[in-house]
């Protein structure tokens, strides 16, 4: 059975980017009822940060680590799966200091293993996550989509560059930006961002 697999990050328990992101999954799944939602909170079940022991193992094949390396990789080879068997990934964050929750990034550190995700051709890296289509759903209280703002916002550049590096290009983003504009243009935001997901999620 395919999934969706829902990626969050926002430590807030009012978090927009999480409930924009959790509903467009909801409705790629209504289009597509076959598939499942797979989701990982990565705020409220943070991962491991990445340690010498873990950047060791994974240079090493499966069948030559030791016990304690082999716990190492545990959960980074869960996460891979996970992704792996995704056809659809839909992710949530907040725009902090000009770029991603570092939940997110952790996870990213774990999902970016050379062999599983990606590997070295002879013209340079070749992504192996490939098929998928993603979302990303970034919420901010500046405008950071378009206008003198812009060059700051380093979260969706980055996030795309990482996920065609794994091999997914197919990539959609929801801003919801402006939040701390007012209540009047946190509204007109949030309802922007919610027309822009139903239109993404009717095209899934």
């Amino acid at each position: 059975m395919s999934s969706i697999l829902l990626l969050t990050s926002s430590p807030r328990s009012d978090s927009l980017s999480t409930s924009i992101a959790t509903d467009l999954a909801e409705k790629i799944k209504a289009q597509n009822p076959g598939q499942t939602i797979v989701h990982r909170d990565l705020a409220a079940q943070p991962l491991p940060h990445i340690d010498d022991l873990f950047t060791a193992s994974i240079r090493k094949p499966a069948e030559a680590r030791t016990t304690e390396e082999a716990n190492a990789v545990t959960v980074s080879d869960a996460l891979v799966d996970e992704l792996l068997a995704a056809d659809t990934l839909v992710i949530g964050t907040g725009l902090i200091n000009f770029n991603i929750y570092s939940s997110l990034k952790a996870w990213i550190d774990h999902i970016a293993r050379a062999g599983r995700t990606f590997k070295y051709g002879e013209n340079g890296p070749v992504g192996l996550a490939t098929g998928k289509k993603a979302y990303i759903v970034l919420a901010s209280g500046g405008v950071y989509s378009q206008g003198p703002a812009a060059s700051l916002n380093h979260a969706v550049p980055y996030l795309k560059s990482v996920l065609g590096f794994i091999g997914i290009t197919d990539v959609e983003t929801v801003y919801v930006e402006g939040l701390a504009f007012g209540p009047e243009a946190a509204e007109k935001a949030i309802d922007a961002a919610k027309a822009r997901a139903n239109e993404l999620a009717l095209a899934a």
